[in-house]
């Protein structure tokens, strides 16, 4: 298995009520990442923790560190609250569509052979709160359009039931596959995250038979939960056969891609965990 890390997990973190370990530069992140046994990937986020193409590929080279995907972000912004590809500004749809672009520019920069996308700021709260159609119809053309935007280099959605909205739009395999039809451009796939498809009420085996049978390319992300909230624990730590199966499964229909972790380093004292350390007793809390 070729293992990678979200570099953003690799340092500072919080919740609602605490921070957890201390704040990294990229170059700190590397140089743990690289100290981790097993692990030889990097995905980082765009545009956050994207210094120029020279200096994160000499980072890079220096740690032994390949990319496993850009991370594209199209929630942080401030005018993406109400959501970024469905706002019904059209500025502000251009503006998300652009940051994919953008991250496709950067992923072909530094040798990264695809771009990943969680539209999570792109959902609702209440009834009567958004036009349904209009939402997807915007969803679709934004997608279709980052496609089509240097074709070569495939771009991966990846769905998730909730958060930052209490109701993504994508959330689900089988919504993410008919989003990527509805847009019938080539050049889209779907990220398989296992903990989003666990707290999605998902068979993950399931989900990724479902994606390899309609001939969409697949990437790979990694964490569990207790199937109420997303919690980010290590693999297997709450689903250990579904996990095992949901591997089973992708081995068989032949995915020999990354499987990158977004492990949340609070929950089990993520570094010394994954060093085979014991985290002390502060760190070895859940957030509450």
């Amino acid at each position: 298995m070729k293992l990678a890390v979200i570099t953003g997990f690799l340092g500072k973190t919080r919740d609602r009520f605490h921070e957890y370990n201390k704040e990294l530069e990229l170059d700190g992140k590397f140089r743990l990442l690289a100290g981790i046994p097993g692990y030889s990937g990097v995905e980082v986020v765009y545009p956050y923790e994207t210094p120029s193409p020279a200096e994160i590929e000499a980072l890079a080279a220096r740690h032994g560190l390949g990319f496993a995907a850009i991370n594209v972000n199209v929630k942080g912004e401030p005018e993406f609250r109400n959501g970024g590809l469905t706002s019904t500004d059209p500025a502000i749809r251009a503006k998300a569509v652009r940051f994919i672009k953008e991250a496709k520019d950067y992923a072909l920069a530094v040798g990264a052979d695809k771009v990943t996308c969680c539209p999570l700021g792109d959902g609702y709260e209440f009834s009567f709160q958004y036009d349904y159609a209009s939402a997807w119809k915007h969803l679709m053309d934004a997608f279709a359009e980052a496609a089509s935007y240097k074709p070569e280099l495939p771009l991966f959605i990846e769905y998730k039931p909730s958060e930052t909205r209490s109701k993504c739009f994508v959330d689900s395999a089988a919504k993410t596959v008919c989003l990527i039809r509805d847009a019938g451009t080539a050049g889209l796939g779907v990220t398989l995250d296992f903990g989003h498809s666990i707290y999605g009420g998902e068979n993950p085996a399931e989900a990724a038979a479902l994606v390899h049978g309609s001939g969409i390319p697949r990437y790979v992300h990694i964490n569990d939960n207790d199937g109420t909230w997303d919690w980010d624990y290590f693999c297997g730590t709450k689903h250990f056969l579904d996990y095992i199966e949901f591997i089973w499964q992708l081995r068989r229909v032949g995915y020999d891609g990354w499987f990158t972790s977004d492990t949340s380093p609070h929950p089990l004292g993520c570094r010394r965990h994954l060093r085979g350390q014991r985290p002390p007793e502060h760190q070895n809390r859940a957030p509450a």
